[in-house]
């Protein structure tokens, strides 16, 4: 075979590789589609750590991600319950402003995929659960990539599909008591 056959082969396969929707079509864009967010890493906790409810178990190895699920008109999540105030088990302030923000306040913290290196910082998404829906202000990450350390409350790294919500949009969406943890919910911008 001359050099310029195996230069031709070589560039059509890279071709391939770096494109691929080019040669199968609509097939590899409804494959996208359905593709999962794999874990990227992993983080493992100080053998000494703080204790607390939510803090990292010590010497625990937690999944890292750089990725979340596709966004779409009905993005399933789960969501839990954020402390957006100073002293709050939040951590650090928020990352789209530099600020607190009150528990009153209808605010979020999306996983880093969804943050999208602050695409989506101010501008509301829209949370359904339970028949209900609610606008709720993203000023946050809730990083799935870093942890078990001071920035991050001693909190494990987030999930790769976790809406981290004020208690004001629980409370607009009418979860209560025992039912305030890990909620599935819905979103999708707003």
């Amino acid at each position: 075979m001359s050099t310029t056959s195996l230069l031709v082969l070589a560039l059509a396969g890279l071709l391939l590789v770096t494109f691929p929707s080019l040669c199968s079509g609509r097939a590899a864009h409804h494959h996208h589609q359905a593709e999962e967010c794999k874990p990227s890493g992993t983080l493992e906790s100080p053998a000494r750590g703080h204790t607390c409810d939510e803090c990292c178990k010590p010497g625990h190895i937690y999944p890292t991600y750089q990725c979340s699920p596709p966004v779409s008109s009905h993005t399933k999540a789960i969501m839990t319950l954020n402390d957006f105030s100073e002293g709050g088990d939040g951590g650090d302030p928020s990352e789209c402003d530099g600020k607190f923000h009150k528990n009153s306040e209808r605010v979020v913290a999306l996983s880093t995929g969804w943050y999208a290196k602050g695409k989506r910082c101010g501008k509301n998404i829209r949370i359904h659960a339970k028949g209900k829906s609610v606008l709720a202000k993203v000023v946050d990450e809730c990083d799935t990539l870093h942890g078990c350390d001071k920035p991050h409350a001693f909190q494990p790294p987030c999930p790769h599909n976790d809406v981290d919500a004020s208690q004001a949009v629980w409370d607009a969406l009418g979860i209560f008591g025992d039912e305030v943890g890990d909620f599935p919910i819905t979103w999708s911008d707003a």
